[in-house]
């Protein structure tokens, strides 16, 4: 699994719309769903924000 399917299979998991999780993290819905999809990656920053707010490690994102 990438980044993005990660990030999206951890967020539907916990019931999070993609706009709340794209404010909370200082970025747009566009640049989060691109991040989903494959698109574009986070930096670091960005995805210690995401992991912060989906409540979990930032290796959670990386795992296979």
């Amino acid at each position: 699994m990438s980044i993005g399917e990660n990030i999206r299979r951890i967020r539907e998991k916990k019931g999070l719309a993609q706009a709340y999780v794209a404010d909370q993290a200082g970025i747009s819905q566009a640049m989060l769903s691109q991040i989903e999809k494959g698109y574009k990656d986070p930096s670091m920053r960005t995805g210690k924000r995401i992991a912060d707010i989906l409540e979990c490690g930032l290796e959670s994102l990386f795992e296979i």
